[in-house]
């Protein structure tokens, strides 16, 4: 991940499924391969999207980041791709951590620190979901909660340069 955010590589199909690779680097036949079967996750307030359009879909959710990119806060850019991404969930397993994954490397290439979601407030994560796919598709929620957490590991950096 340093030697992407080193070559400001752009965030492309490539470097999405080289991703889930290292996340699924355990399971040769589905890491890097988008599924192709039907998924649910329990308790989602929103379908999934049937495999035969999950190419057509990230191809057209990467295009369109690099617009939310130049007309968005880069934050917001980046909580409206994470939100986006997971509602595709384009791999049978390890979304969530690819998706996390990317989400952290956006934030580096950008001069911000890479953030943890906490499972203390995984049910906060989760609300950010239901408030993007069941109102206006705005990200604020989970803007607002990666805010908390940049503001969070800079005021612990500066603690440790104190």
């Amino acid at each position: 991940m340093v030697d992407l955010v080193n070559a400001e590589t752009p965030l492309t199909e490539r470097v999405v499924k080289e991703l889930h690779s290292l996340v699924l680097m355990n399971d040769a036949k589905n890491k890097g391969a988008y599924r192709n079967v039907e998924v649910a996750i329990a308790g989602a307030t929103h379908d999934l999207t049937p495999p035969y359009f999950i190419q057509e879909q990230m191809e057209a959710l990467l295009k369109e980041y690099e617009n939310m990119k130049r007309i968005k806060h880069v934050i917001e850019a980046i909580a409206e791709f994470h939100l986006r991404f997971e509602g595709i969930h384009p791999f049978i397993d390890g979304n969530g951590r690819t998706g996390r994954l990317i989400m952290n490397l956006e934030l580096v290439k950008k001069g911000f620190l890479p953030v943890s979601i906490k499972f203390t407030d995984r049910e906060k994560y989760y609300e950010c979901f239901d408030s993007y796919y069941s109102g206006e598709h705005a990200p604020d929620a989970l803007t607002r909660l990666i805010l908390t957490y940049e503001e969070e590991e800079i005021l612990r950096y500066i603690k440790k340069l104190s």
